[in-house]
């Protein structure tokens, strides 16, 4: 499989076994399906004429829900399978590096160039205002959030040199 792109993959995650999303710095998500031979779907990040590199992809553990890290300070929720943008939110004020859904999906954990690690509440209505939470905070950029596979804490790594365990008690 061989593909080429606008700008430089910046990101990318897989799930299922055969699927790949890709974020680029050309302001979109492609979809891969390792069992063909090409992207089977590309989703823009512009809203309005605006939009931005991605610099971090996540897919829910259903498959149902992709969240985007963006280089101005946004995320997206995207609808997978009903092919549409759920919502573009603002949770930081730098660049998004991370992102990254809870086991269960109820959370969305992000990091970004503010120094900040923040959890968005996924649990309501996804179209309206999300709910979010600074759970941590570092002495420089966040590079990566990950998080445990079963329960609710996570690591972050920073560059300030540290990485850090953190527990999220809702």
């Amino acid at each position: 499989m061989y593909a080429r792109f606008s700008g430089h993959i910046l990101s990318l995650y897989t799930w299922s076994g055969w699927m790949i999303a890709s974020g680029s710095q050309d302001k979109t998500v492609r979809f891969w399906d390792l069992r063909v031979p090409s992207c089977v779907r590309v989703v823009g990040t512009t809203l309005h004429g605006t939009g931005s590199a991605v610099a971090s992809v996540a897919v829910d553990p259903s498959g149902r829900l992709l969240a985007t890290g963006q280089e101005d300070c946004s995320c997206m929720l995207y609808d997978i399978r009903g092919g549409r943008m759920v919502q573009t939110y603002r949770p930081h004020t730098s660049d998004v590096r991370s992102v990254r859904f809870s086991p269960g999906a109820h959370y969305l954990l992000t990091g970004s160039y503010d120094n900040k690690v923040i959890i968005t509440d996924l649990q309501g209505d996804l179209t309206k205002q999300l709910p979010l939470t600074v759970v941590g905070e570092h002495g420089d950029k966040v590079i990566q959030c990950r998080w445990h596979t079963q329960d609710l804490s996570f690591l972050s790594s920073s560059a300030d040199r540290t990485v850090t365990l953190w527990a999220h008690n809702p």
